[in-house]
């Protein structure tokens, strides 16, 4: 770091009262811009590389400085915990801003250049303006933030599940087609899935003809006890007709068989990584106190509520239900044109998808519980009656839901 940027450049005008840090974050660096109360520049925009000593000097360049002063960082991914951790450690109140609205803030200038001294300078420069409205990042503000790590970690193994699962039930139209009719590819607890169980097993139905009726029946039959498909034991003999009336593509190939049963132990070990996601997302809810209030709601369960909490984050960031809905891209923009105002409008999906997503599987709940006393699950079917389409209506759910779970959890913090 250029310490000799950290000198004190002279003030055009005097009275200082408070001092603005603005710190544009990047990959393991960060430039660091310092203004007065006045708006004037006070320490020139420096690097400040992501290593002890670089941080170390900034501390003591903080602890020098003789006025109180805000500082303020963007969210970046995970960019910026380094710079967090470092500043929080030290005792020095830290505040983070949403990229999004530093985006819109910039947008009002005239001349829109983007270097990193400009991005500093202008995060600091937002600081002073919105001094007011900042307040330092907390213990629970962390929780939120792996919350949501946690969700997107977890929306990439059920990416990685779903292709696997693609993969699988592709090679086993070569090795066992038409199986798939009978038992059925399911990822959850993969250790007690009938299919997953049968492959490993038995391979392909070559190996399944080459056993011989009654041979096969025992050993499938003896093999089901370890599966919780209550079905899957009574289908041995439509199975084994299936294989002596097949036409296998790959058959008994020592190489495809081994591909075979690695997708299988790939396809139960990235299921078991995202259960264990949602176990730690379980355990953080649980200490928030919004969650008890999403969890009571109908078509939430152990899985959707702390994805939706992690989707939404701190509820006191949203000044309303509508901002709400419109954070997760289920708003619909008017458009007008002249005389002319589109009745026919619709949501913007310009928000959270994966909160837009989890939302939607919670009206699919409502739809196969049909909780009759449920507010949201009635209002999905007075949309029906009312003749909009499928999808229409659900997402009219998610809007109530939301507006609902967002009336309920401000209670709390009245």
């Amino acid at each position: 770091m250029d310490l000799e940027a950290l000198e004190p450049v002279k003030s055009l005008l005097g009275g200082i009262t408070m001092i603005a840090v603005g710190i544009d974050v990047s990959k393991a660096k960060s430039t660091v811009a310092v203004l007065n109360s006045d708006g004037s520049i006070r320490a020139k925009p420096f690097t400040m590389h992501h290593t002890l000593s670089d941080m170390d000097a900034m501390v003591k360049y903080l602890n020098d400085l003789d006025e109180s002063f805000t500082i303020l960082m963007e969210y970046t991914g995970h960019y910026h915990y380094p710079v967090l951790k470092k500043l929080q450690e030290e005792g020095f109140p830290v505040c983070l801003v949403n990229p999004y609205q530093m985006k819109k803030y910039g947008d009002v200038e005239i001349h829109k250049a983007k270097t990193d001294k400009k991005d500093a300078l202008r995060i600091a420069k937002y600081a002073l303006e919105k001094s007011y409205m900042l307040t330092p990042y907390t213990s629970l503000e962390q929780k939120y933030e792996d919350l949501k790590f946690l969700s997107r970690q977890y929306n990439q193994r059920i990416s990685m599940v779903s292709y696997t699962k693609t993969q699988l039930t592709n090679l086993l139209d070569e090795t066992m087609p038409g199986i798939t009719s009978l038992l059925k590819l399911k990822s959850r607890k993969p250790n007690e899935c009938a299919l997953l169980l049968f492959i490993k097993k038995y391979g392909s139905f070559d190996r399944v003809k080459a056993m011989g009726k009654s041979r096969f029946l025992s050993s499938y039959a003896t093999l089901m006890k370890k599966s919780h498909d209550r079905y899957a034991p009574q289908k041995s003999l439509s199975i084994y007709e299936l294989a002596c009336d097949s036409i296998t593509t790959r058959g008994d190939n020592d190489y495809i068989i081994a591909a075979q049963n690695q997708l299988v132990d790939l396809l139960a070990t990235v299921q078991n990584a995202a259960d264990e996601e949602i176990a730690q997302m379980q355990n953080i809810a649980e200490t928030i106190p919004e969650y008890r209030i999403l969890r009571a709601m109908n078509g939430v369960g152990d899985r959707l509520g702390p994805i939706i909490l992690a989707e939404i984050g701190d509820i006191r960031r949203f000044h309303s239900a509508k901002a709400l809905n419109s954070y997760a891209g289920n708003d619909a923009p008017p458009y007008q044109s002249g005389q002319f105002e589109s009745r026919n409008r619709h949501i913007s999906k310009r928000g959270s998808s994966a909160l837009r997503k989890a939302c939607f599987e919670v009206m699919q709940a409502l739809k196969l519980t049909k909780p009759q006393d449920d507010p949201v699950y009635l209002f999905i079917l007075k949309k029906e009656q009312e003749g909009k389409p499928y999808n229409v209506a659900k997402m009219a759910g998610v809007n109530k839901f939301l507006r609902i779970y967002y009336a309920r959890a401000m209670e709390l913090y009245k």
